[in-house]
């Protein structure tokens, strides 16, 4: 019985101790670029603690998840190319992005020129893994025809794995000159 009443007293000065005090979560600026605060609006919590645990959760989870689609696309170096393909019998570089990407519920158009329509357009060097690079390559219609995703961020050693007729998909460098001369713009989709 004496065991029964101090744990209902532990129970209960736990739940009593709670702070009551409670604030009002407005959204704030982003801290670092490409990395969205978590959605609160405007609702009241109860803690300091929990609006910590909430923006540490959301940004430790898209790290995470942009990590976990750089990993999925690296299972598929060596994978033969295959025009309009998408799973490791054969892939294009939009099948390649577009699988990784959806294994990870994110849907992306299905083509590197619609691709390129999509998340932020950002500076080459604020380009982090994750991150998709454009190309034109020889083409006639002068469009966006190629897109990689990015795997290595160091300044000035961008490296990107894509598909490509010769290769099937590889890792390459935006050094190499033909990459480099081909480069259109970079985009954050996460």
């Amino acid at each position: 019985m004496k065991k029964a009443i101090i744990l209902l007293l532990v129970v209960f000065s736990g739940i009593s101790c709670k702070t009551s005090n409670h604030i009002i979560v407005k959204k704030r600026q982003a801290i670092k670029t490409g990395i969205e605060q978590p959605e609160f609006d405007e609702k009241l919590i109860s803690s300091d603690f929990e609006i910590n645990t909430a923006y540490t959760n959301s940004v430790e989870s898209e790290d995470a998840k942009v990590m976990s689609i750089v990993d999925y696309a690296k299972q598929f170096n060596g994978v033969k190319y295959k025009f309009g393909g998408a799973t490791a019998d054969g892939m294009d570089c939009s099948g390649l992005v577009f699988e990784s990407f959806r294994a990870f519920n994110i849907l992306l158009p299905r083509s590197s020129r619609d691709m390129a329509r999509k998340g932020e357009k950002i500076s080459l060097s604020n380009t982090q893994e994750g991150d998709l690079l454009f190309f034109k390559t020889s083409n006639r219609r002068n469009d966006i025809n190629h897109v990689g995703l990015v795997v290595n961020s160091e300044p000035g050693k961008i490296e990107f794995i894509h598909a490509t007729l010769s290769a099937g998909v590889t890792v390459s460098k935006l050094s190499e000159n033909y990459w480099n001369s081909a480069f259109v713009e970079a985009r954050r989709i996460l």
